[in-house]
């Protein structure tokens, strides 16, 4: 009888082993799931508003100047694709990197319709270890062009954007082309107010 009890208490914990790794696994799963979905549609959203930028412009002081600013932790950008929809007009999105509590990084995002007040944020990726942005930039006058890290050009706007995405030292990394026209065919208008209404250019 009293062997018995024992198996039984022995084959109670082995059961019970069981059902919290099963547990574990089954938890771990589903947060492996949730990173692959939000990275998923991460990339679907920065994706759709690079390739959707447009080449906006205001007059500041007299001198034009293009919505565009980039450097490898800051990206903004005029775009008529909004992260929120249902809006109307251009809305001017700006993704900075930014570290969590744990020191992994992701992009704050925050986008307001371009001459109107209004914020709006959000976030994209988690969990990785290090992003970067990367701009293509080539010279008229040279045959290839090359990556920077900082668009210094006031006069055009990189042909594309590359997306980096470090984890655990494997380099994911996304080109994006920006579907505009060249900016030597754009024209700007003047600003209306502080908040600097846009102008339509290029197209």
């Amino acid at each position: 009888m009293l062997i018995s009890l024992v198996m039984i208490g022995v084959i109670a914990l082995i059961v019970t082993g069981a059902m919290r790794l099963g547990l574990r696994t089954v938890s771990t799963g589903e947060k492996k799931i949730d990173h692959l979905e939000m990275t998923r549609a991460s990339f679907t959203i920065i994706d759709s508003q690079i390739q959707s930028q447009t080449p906006l412009s205001y007059e500041e002081n007299g001198e034009k100047k293009y919505y565009f600013q980039g450097d490898k932790g800051f990206l903004q950008l005029a775009t008529n694709y909004s992260i929120w929809g249902g809006q109307k007009g251009y809305v001017l999105v700006r993704y900075k990197v930014t570290s969590d509590e744990t020191g992994k990084q992701f992009l704050s995002v925050s986008e307001n319709i371009i001459g109107m007040s209004g914020n709006r944020e959000s976030r994209l990726f988690s969990g990785v270890d290090a992003i970067r942005f990367e701009y293509f930039f080539k010279d008229p006058t040279e045959e290839k062009g090359r990556w920077v890290d900082t668009w210094t050009d006031k006069a055009t706007i990189p042909e594309k954007v590359k997306l980096h995405l470090l984890y655990g030292g494997n380099d994911t990394s996304m080109i994006i082309p920006m579907r505009t026209a060249a900016l030597s065919q754009t024209t700007s208008s003047k600003a209306r107010d502080k908040q600097k209404k846009p102008v339509k250019t290029g197209k």
